[in-house]
């Protein structure tokens, strides 16, 4: 059988491409490989965002696509191709892109490998309404945040109270809790000790000895009440 002898393409005008890779991807490949062919010929990743960060770079320096090329020594086509994402430069030719950028190889890159976000945005007044075991008119739990997870990791509550002659029952919860006052004045015990908190205090307890508010002192009150989960206690 005759060795397969894919056909080379002719040699690019653009000083500076791999141009080996880009034969790789418009050869007919063998054997029925044409998908990972197509795969090979699609725009990769780090390509991509090196040409974002080429092309913004430019852009915020008001040059235009024949400012740069010229002086990178390559064609405006091809400035264009590396700026899409659609062509692989060498390092020379990103040695020469940086430095007509005025910035360092290492920009072309950062940020390249960042982790993608995934923070939970819960806007002012937005939070869950949550009734609690004792809480009655006056007394609100606002959920800031929700766990979507099996297990709850963490619980972050906004408790706002009003009515000074409200009575409450004692709380008793797995993991550790963490109250930071807001507003307002209140007598909260845990176990056999009473504590006075005022806007800025911060107290933090086992949830599992018995505790909760004893007496509002001066209303409204609000403060931030965050129960933390042990592992351990939760398994």
């Amino acid at each position: 059988m005759i060795p397969y002898q894919p056909q080379r393409q002719p040699a690019s005008e653009d000083a500076g491409v791999d141009t080996g890779s880009n034969e790789a991807a418009e050869s007919v490949a063998p054997n029925g490989e044409a998908g990972e062919t197509a795969k090979r010929a699609e725009p990769r990743k780090l390509e991509r965002h090196i040409g974002t960060v080429a092309r913004q770079l430019r852009m915020q320096q008001k040059l235009t696509i024949a400012d740069v090329a010229g002086e990178v020594s390559i064609s405006r086509g091809m400035l264009s191709k590396i700026e899409n994402g659609q062509a692989s430069a060498s390092l020379d030719t990103l040695v020469k892109l940086s430095e007509v950028l005025g910035v360092s190889l290492v920009h072309l890159f950062r940020d390249y490998d960042r982790k993608e976000g995934g923070a939970q945005l819960v806007k002012r007044n937005t939070g869950m309404t949550v009734v609690r075991r004792g809480t009655k008119r006056g007394h609100t739990y606002q959920l800031l945040a929700y766990d979507k997870g099996p297990r709850k990791r963490f619980e972050p509550f906004l408790i706002s109270m009003d009515d000074s002659s409200e009575i409450f029952q004692s709380f008793e919860h797995l993991g550790t809790e963490f109250i930071y006052m807001l507003e307002g004045e209140l007598e909260y015990r845990h176990g056999q000790t009473t504590y006075l908190l005022q806007p800025g205090d911060a107290l933090t307890f086992p949830g599992s000895v018995p505790h909760g508010p004893e007496r509002l002192v001066s209303v409204p009150i609000r403060f931030l009440s965050i129960i933390v989960y042990n592992d351990v206690e939760d398994a």
